[in-house]
């Protein structure tokens, strides 16, 4: 039995992607304001989140649903290594710490492994393709708000191993839809992905103090009044 479960998580989650959109760190994000110090944290605690995603995806690759997007190719752990090089230095790996709603995230990702290993779906979803879908966009942003070269710190938003990114949107959406599961496991897992949007959330929240303490209240403030409204996947369109 197979339902259209790219379609539930995109209508399903739609609420909550505007909600994550309206964030204070997104909403300076997409408008240029790019705070270095927030925003390797922000790097240090996704390296946390996409190991535990990927080494779940490796460990389970044979599972009966999620053997059908095992895509290593989206891989972004070893990305983030390269920007937490630039970011910390050669001593990185001593110098980066897990947030408390990063840990609480990565928790979350190892639990639902060990007991229900098919709802890692909704974390692969939210992330992976938000991370496609703008990346390059991103990027960009990325660069002029710290001043960055080419190459810089940047790795996270590039796919080197996927030549045709919406094609591969595509696929990947094809290919969740004609996953072997039933509707009251598609719900679970469009409850999931909500779950996973909170975290990221929370992620981003903590990381407003330090915005806030660069920039200025007034100027937060008069960049996060406006209330946008979200697309689908985080902070990108299509």
């Amino acid at each position: 039995m197979s339902v259209n479960l790219a379609t539930m998580l995109r209508e399903g989650t739609k609420k909550a992607h505007t909600m994550a959109e309206n964030m204070g760190f997104i909403k300076c994000f997409l408008k240029g304001v790019v705070e270095k110090t927030s925003y390797r944290k922000l790097t240090a605690n996704l390296y946390f989140v996409y190991s535990a995603m990927e080494e779940e995806m490796e460990r389970h690759k044979n599972h009966v649903v999620l053997s059908h997007l095992y895509f290593p190719e989206l891989n972004r752990k070893h990305s983030l290594e390269q920007d937490l090089l630039f970011y910390y230095g050669p001593n990185w790996r001593n110098e980066v710490k897990l947030s408390a709603s990063g840990q609480a995230y990565v928790d979350r990702i190892r639990e639902i492994c060990n007991t229900r290993p098919e709802l890692l779906l909704a974390h692969l979803y939210t992330r992976y393709m938000g991370d496609l879908s703008g990346g390059q966009i991103l990027k960009k942003i990325a660069q002029r708000g710290m001043n960055l070269s080419e190459g810089e710190g940047t790795h996270f938003y590039e796919f080197p191993e996927i030549a045709d990114e919406k094609a591969f949107k595509d696929n990947y959406r094809q290919a969740m839809n004609e996953l072997p599961i039933d509707q009251a496991t598609a719900e679970d897992i469009v409850e999931e992905a909500n779950a996973s949007f909170k975290a990221n959330m929370k992620m981003f929240g903590e990381l407003e103090g330090n915005l806030i303490k660069a920039i200025g209240r007034m100027v937060f403030n008069s960049l996060t009044r406006r209330r946008v409204r979200g697309s689908t996947e985080l902070a990108t369109a299509d």
